[in-house]
């Protein structure tokens, strides 16, 4: 049975900057998959030799982006997507993202998302 679970970073960067990182071929490429391609609403995503198919749920712009797996048959857990909210007092950008994991996988996850995440903070020029 899998588990949702949710995970949230600081990212102090332009949130149109970040969302063209969560929600195109090129940005999902730079940081998150080898390499991404797309047809109409499916992207693959490719890791050395394997690859997986989403399709594009949907994109609110600048907002949110969310995916569904197609080899997960369970409809409420074959999803992630990643949130963009901006604090109210702080006016720091964060990035949300909900994740579903077995439940003895999820610690697991929740490290490859923080790996994942240091890569993109590289790219956005963000440091520790």
């Amino acid at each position: 049975m899998r588990t949702k679970f949710e995970i949230e970073f600081t990212l102090n960067t332009p949130v149109r900057v970040l969302y063209d990182r969560l929600s195109t071929p090129e940005g999902l490429s730079e940081w998150f998959a080898d390499n991404v391609t797309v047809d109409g609403d499916i992207f693959t995503f490719h890791w050395n030799k394997s690859e997986a198919k989403a399709r594009l749920v949907y994109a609110r712009e600048n907002k949110a982006v969310r995916f569904d797996w197609l080899d997960v048959t369970d409809t409420e857990t074959n999803f992630f997507e990643f949130r963009i909210i901006v604090h109210e007092l702080t006016n720091d950008t964060a990035l949300i993202i909900t994740d579903h994991a077995e439940e003895d996988e999820i610690e697991d996850s929740r490290e490859l998302w923080n790996t994942e995440v240091s890569y993109l903070k590289k790219i956005l020029g963000i440091t520790e």
